[in-house]
């Protein structure tokens, strides 16, 4: 039975007459009416008959029209899901990340995506590298993100890198430097990240080469708690650019560091998963943002 039988149907019975079901459905009358005298032999059943200069619809056509209006809704809805589909805009995307990024970094790509894809929807998870690589195990997102080592089995694996920068407030005594060394800070008050962080540990190694005291006051978990005790100590401390864009706009100082203390995390998919559309378009946008930031991948992976 050809939908165009059905959608005929339906146009007669809801407007009363061959003529207005023609206007309806944007056809000529005769070839409305060639629908209806073909849907009619093909089910051996009489469904409008004349009567007062209109068409009347026989008892067997309402209840005929009640069951085709279902199926009619049902493929409608079908198209409308399908179009979503293709166009992204019924799609979900879940991101995880831990709070640098998810607060510094991902927000305006994130944004960028459901803006281009109107209707589709994001699932925003933030937790500690540790937890991201948890979930990643058992394809809790789409696309993660976590520092290194990302030691489980994925689907795909980039690694980034950006060089950290000092950041302290204007009134610190290096403040207007072009540059800031382990010698310059040298027994200066200083916050970094746990011992176990990878930017705690280059810096370590970079005091030590110096010689120079690093004179650690406080350790925090993430960068922007390191910023923030950064503003109530005048102390200084070693941030992703990032953070650090976000902390100067708030009124700190960020002063490149040598030598080169660097941030590495990876942008991984978990194998568990299929990539979706709208992820493949996310992770594209930012590959670009991170080149645009001159900050490419160091390795495209597996």
């Amino acid at each position: 039975m050809d939908t165009r039988h059905l959608e005929a149907f339906r146009a007669v019975y809801e407007n009363g007459s061959m003529s207005a079901a023609a206007a309806v459905l944007k056809k000529s009358q005769p070839a409305i009416s060639n629908l209806i005298a073909r849907l009619e032999d093909e089910i051996g059943l009489k469904l409008f008959h004349r009567a007062h200069g209109r068409l009347e619809p026989t008892p067997e056509a309402a209840t005929f029209f009640s069951t085709i209006t279902r199926t009619l809704d049902a493929m409608e809805r079908t198209l409308t899901v399908s179009r979503n589909l293709k166009g992204l805009s019924s799609a979900t995307l879940q991101i995880a990340s831990p709070p640098g990024l998810a607060t510094y970094i991902l927000p305006p790509i994130i944004a960028e995506v459901l803006l281009q894809n109107r209707g589709a929807t994001a699932r925003f998870i933030t937790r500690s590298s540790y937890a991201v690589r948890d979930l990643g195990a058992i394809g809790a997102f789409d696309v993660g993100f976590a520092e290194l080592p990302i030691d489980i089995h994925v689907a795909s694996l980039e690694l980034f890198e950006l060089a950290c920068l000092c950041v302290m407030r204007p009134d610190h005594p290096l403040a207007g430097l072009p540059r800031v060394t382990p010698a310059l800070l040298d027994s200066m008050p200083f916050v970094t990240l746990f011992p176990e962080h990878i930017t705690h540990i280059a810096a370590a190694e970079a005091f030590f080469e110096a010689k120079a005291h690093w004179n650690v006051v406080a350790e925090a978990e993430f960068f922007g708690t390191a910023c923030a005790l950064v503003q109530q100590l005048g102390a200084a401390t070693l941030v992703e650019p990032a953070t650090a864009r976000f902390f100067t706009a708030a009124g700190l100082v960020a002063v490149p560091f040598e030598p080169r203390v660097p941030y590495r995390f990876g942008m991984f998919r978990p194998s568990t998963r299929p990539p979706s559309r709208i992820a493949v378009e996310f992770m594209d946008r930012f590959r670009r943002a991170m080149a645009a930031a001159s900050a490419g991948p160091c390795h495209a992976g597996r």
